[in-house]
């Protein structure tokens, strides 16, 4: 078990790193924005690269940022009966999610970018409009390495509730019986 919880603790520094360092990439987006509805109406002049790096900090943030959002547990809830429920039930549900949805659908993207990502480097991929970004095949790893990432969360997740389940730390379970 020791090892389990190794892993976890390494699983969730990359996921603190990760989501810590891609958190300027909203501070960048903005000052990004800021600059090309500026350059748009006052100087009506606009670049595709501008417009390019705008979206691609986005699906950054958003790839990239995934697992740090599961680990904090921030991820959007549809819980009708969720929340009334004690420790162990909502221990219970998350481990069935993982294993059922999460873990299967992050391998089915990473299975199915990985061809699609390998195709792109060999062609070194760029946009297809005139002044766009020379380095797509860049950016498409990005896909995989953030459902990795989500992954990795998730098996760390699944060992938190794992721990809460079995009631392996006797005494945390809010005024729960066995």
């Amino acid at each position: 078990m020791m090892f389990f919880m190794r892993l976890k603790r390494h699983i969730d520094r990359l996921n603190e790193f990760v989501g810590r360092l891609v958190s300027w990439g909203a501070v960048i987006m903005v000052l990004m924005v800021t600059f090309d509805v500026v350059l748009r109406y006052c100087f009506k002049r606009s670049f595709i690269a501008d417009q390019e790096i705008e979206w691609t900090l986005f699906s950054a943030m958003f790839l990239l940022g995934a697992g740090y959002t599961l680990k904090k547990n921030s991820h959007v809830r549809v819980d009708v009966i969720y929340h009334r429920l004690g420790k162990r039930a909502k221990a219970l549900i998350n481990l069935i999610g993982t294993v059922i949805f999460l873990l299967p659908g992050c391998y089915m993207v990473i299975k199915t970018t990985i061809p699609f990502v390998r195709a792109s480097w060999a062609i070194h991929e760029g946009s297809p409009d005139p002044g766009g970004l020379p380095f797509y095949y860049l950016i498409k790893v990005m896909i995989p390495v953030g459902f990795i990432l989500l992954g990795l969360q998730a098996i760390s997740f699944f060992l938190d509730n794992l721990v809460i389940f079995l009631d392996l730390k006797k005494g945390e379970t809010e005024g729960e019986t066995s």
